[in-house]
């Protein structure tokens, strides 16, 4: 560390707002009083010492004085480059400055204590790594400022104190740093500091430098392309002069194409609008692609394209009936709509209050019946265009609605997208799996779909990325789902909902004979005169090969069967034509999947032992039969209480213990030993365990199982049931009928008890059905236990086996 020694006694020359440090030589003006007071102070006490005369450099900062200065001589006093009178002073070296005193002439005399400030030799390690990367860094800042000379002066420089004060110089340093480099005695301390400072500054310098270079880069490229662009007009210009054609900007060419289109008043304004933006925007704008791709987009709308009905009534109902057999809800629905249509448009009422007269309607069915092509069929029938719209998975509601344009890739919502498609503002839309729409954190279509499918406000519908109003009031929407319950009940109530409950047998047949056979036959390269199936065969495919509500599994089947004698053709194995029969079957395709309960042996069917009952259920693939067991543990191992299984939901579980209660409260009624449910536990089952139940129409079923239990009496293997049961035993009214009593035609059953309140349902039901299956309406649980519960042998219940029923009940 520096010391300090020789006191010394000093007229002041304050520097205001600058700092001298020693070995710099610096020129001051004397026109400044207190700069000329201390140089002649300092000359007057010279004139008594040998040598020059010496004053005391100290920076004064916002009016307050340093606590070190610096030692100064008085070079040379004459006259600056400006005329005006100067000294010319060099900084020697650091004084502590301390009390004030007196001295001759009018400057501050003070009293100072040198600074001893030297370095031991030889130099240690590190101060000689410090002194090698200053000198290093002070070449490459010289260098970079073309000051050559500079820089062989500062490699000559071996004192650590004078290296670190040659740093004064700097011009980048600010006076609070160099302020910080004159009171900081200790040489290598200060040059440390010096070192910062100067690689602080060149890291400044490089980001400029690097940031000057990109924006330089950017200037010219985009002088380069205003270039480019200027050369591609001038040669546009010359092809246009040469092929004989009209000057014009593309501006010009949008508000041409603008006024000549037949749009609507307010789109036009607002079109218009845009060009006026477009003409005023750069071409290096962003908002000008924007604008011209907005422009392409209203441009190509049918803003005015409608096309006419087709009114022939007849005509129409022809068509759907020759592309759809069955299906007479919406045939019926669609053939309305077009009378109604034609009468509006006799009498002049084809637009009231800006609404036309469209139709939204949702055909809600299980999967395979036909909703997705009967659109397409609508569409033909009416001689309109027809646009599909898948909306399953779909998750966003901007893709109903449309982006706003200020985000990059923006485009139309879809229904704007199948408008524009349709080439028609009249098309039928077919909404497809609408059912299938969900919600995140981007919003939910469903609720943007409401206002689509509103006729009260969908002839002023406004997408995000057109901004102007939409007439969609002459679009027919048809929306398809699977399970009307998946639907907002919002979007639901502003739809007509049209049932396709399944098709009968009956119907399968005809479908696959004139739809699915004809067109499986031409994919599979046969000829119909080749392979015929006779309709034996297919009764025995749409009854036994296939279970279900639509026609899917059978198109697979036939699909299966024709290539199976083609694959036999060729291999020689097989003579053509040839005509499949029912016999046939197992040999080309294996044995049937789903043969009735009723056909099976009596000893294999599921309801030959008590406690087994057949339900009906709706899931949504359509109708289909339920079974229910029950069981009752044996009181010495078993603990008494209900256990149900089968993945029920809530509703089914509360319809147990409805049906147990009833069952321990009347059961002494109905001559059945209730004393076995106190002390035993029960358990019912529901098979086909991986799929999920819920419902109260299963209430019935499981009281007929449990009082089949109890009593020992078999559950007829005719009969299925549904209905919801009540504490005091009434059925109540449940949903469904029709599917469900499908799904009874196709399992074999003959014997249907419903609710006495679901008569009214029957009317949706096919007649081919009705006549087959023997319904009983009932109002209590009792009819319902006469009519499905065998008699008991020679007036005594039979006992049941342990392995079957887990415990035999007690009579």
């Amino acid at each position: 560390m520096a010391s300090t020694s020789t006191p010394l006694t000093l007229p002041v020359l304050p520097l205001d707002g600058e700092v001298v440090l020693p070995g710099m030589v610096v020129p001051l003006d004397l026109s400044d009083s207190e700069v000329r007071a201390a140089v002649e102070a300092a000359q007057a006490a010279a004139r008594t010492t040998p040598g020059k005369p010496r004053v005391l450099l100290v920076p004064r900062i916002d009016g307050t004085y340093a606590n070190t200065g610096v030692l100064g001589t008085v070079e040379q006093v004459g006259r600056l480059a400006d005329g005006d009178p100067g000294a010319l002073i060099r900084g020697r070296s650091r004084v502590r400055i301390g009390a004030g005193t007196t001295g001759p002439g009018a400057a501050l005399w003070v009293e100072g204590t040198s600074v001893d400030e030297t370095v031991p030799e030889p130099l240690p390690g590190q101060t000689a790594e410090l002194v090698k990367e200053y000198k290093a860094l002070a070449t490459a800042w010289l260098r970079k400022r073309g000051a050559w000379q500079v820089v062989d002066r500062v490699q000559a420089i071996d004192d650590v104190s004078a290296l670190a004060d040659n740093s004064g110089y700097s011009p980048f340093l600010t006076t609070d740093q160099k302020v910080e480099l004159l009171e900081t005695a200790d040489p290598v301390a200060r040059l440390k500091l010096a070192t910062q400072q100067l690689r602080d500054h060149l890291a400044e310098q490089d980001v400029a430098e690097s940031i000057a270079k990109d924006v330089q880069e950017g200037v010219d490229k985009q002088q380069r392309e205003f270039l480019l662009r200027r050369q591609l007009e001038a040669v546009r210009k010359e092809l246009r002069e040469l092929n004989g054609e009209q000057e014009g900007e593309e501006s010009d060419d949008y508000r041409t194409r603008v006024e000549a289109a037949d749009l609507p008043e307010k789109v036009r304004e607002a079109a218009l609008k845009e060009v006026d933006k477009l003409e005023r925007s750069s071409d290096q704008s962003p908002e000008g692609s924007w604008i011209r791709t907005w422009l392409d987009t209203v441009l190509e709308m049918p803003w005015n394209e409608r096309t006419e009905d087709a009114y022939d009534i007849r005509g129409a109902k022809a068509v759907l009936d020759a592309e759809h057999s069955g299906l007479e809800d919406v045939k019926e629905r669609i053939t309305e709509y077009l009378a109604v249509r034609k009468r509006r448009d006799d009498r002049g009422l084809g637009v009231v209050g800006g609404r036309r007269g469209g139709a939204v309607l949702a055909l809600v069915g299980p999967p395979g019946v036909g909703k997705t092509s009967l659109g397409e069929s609508v569409a033909h029938a009416m001689g309109r265009k027809f646009v599909r719209v898948a909306l399953g998975g779909v998750r966003d509601e901007a893709e109903i609605r449309g982006h706003r344009r200020t985000y990059v890739g923006a485009l139309p919502g879809r229904v704007v997208r199948a408008i524009k498609e349709a080439g028609s503002m009249n098309p039928v839309v077919l909404l497809d799996e609408i059912d299938k729409v969900g919600s995140d954190f981007r919003g939910d279509p469903a609720a943007a779909l409401l206002e689509v499918l509103d006729p009260a406000q969908n002839h002023t519908f406004r997408d995000h990325y057109l901004e102007v109003e939409l007439d969609l009031s002459d679009v027919v929407f048809l929306a398809t789902a699977n399970v009307l319950e998946a639907i907002p009940e919002a979007l639901a109530d502003r739809m007509e909902i049209v049932r396709l409950d399944g098709y009968t047998e009956d119907e399968k047949v005809v479908i696959a004979r004139d739809h699915l056979l004809p067109r499986q036959l031409e994919r599979a390269g046969l000829d119909k005169d080749e392979v015929t199936i006779d309709e034996s065969a297919l009764r025995k495919l749409a009854g036994e090969y296939t279970r279900e509500a639509g026609v899917r599994t059978l198109e697979r089947s036939v699909a299966r069967l024709l290539r199976k004698v083609a694959a036999q053709h060729e291999l020689g194995e097989r003579k053509l034509p040839f005509t499949v029969r029912d016999e046939d079957l197992r040999d080309l395709i294996g044995r049937p999947h789903h043969v009735p309960e009723s056909a099976q042996d009596p000893a294999e069917r599921r309801t030959s032992v008590p406690g087994v009952a057949t339900g009906l259920a709706v899931t949504g693939a359509g109708g289909d039969v339920l079974f229910v067991e029950a069981s009752l543990a044996d009181p010495e191992t078993g603990a008494a209480g209900l256990t149900l299984t089968g993945q029920l939901g809530d509703v089914m579980k509360e319809s147990a213990q409805i049906a147990l209660s009833f069952l321990r409260s009347r059961g002494a009624e109905l001559e059945l030993p209730v004393a076995d449910l106190k002390d035993r536990g029960v358990h019912i089952h529901f098979p086909a365990g991986a799929v999920p139940k819920d419902g109260p129409s299963a209430g019935i079923t499981m009281t007929t199982a449990l009082a089949s239990l109890l009593s020992g009496r078999l559950v007829r293997t005719d009969v299925a049931m549904t209905g919801e049961v009540s504490l005091t035993g009434r059925v109540l009214p449940i949903g469904g009928v029709k599917q469900k009593l499908l799904a009874a035609h196709r399992a074999g059953v003959t014997t249907v008890i419903i609710p006495k309140r679901n008569e009214p349902d029957l009317d949706d039901v096919p007649a081919e059905v009705l006549d087959k299956l023997d319904v009983h309406a009932v109002t209590d649980v009792r009819q319902v236990l006469e009519l499905a519960l065998a008699p008991a042998t020679n007036g005594a219940a039979p006992e049941v086996p342990v392995a079957a029923m887990g415990a035999p009940p007690r009579l």
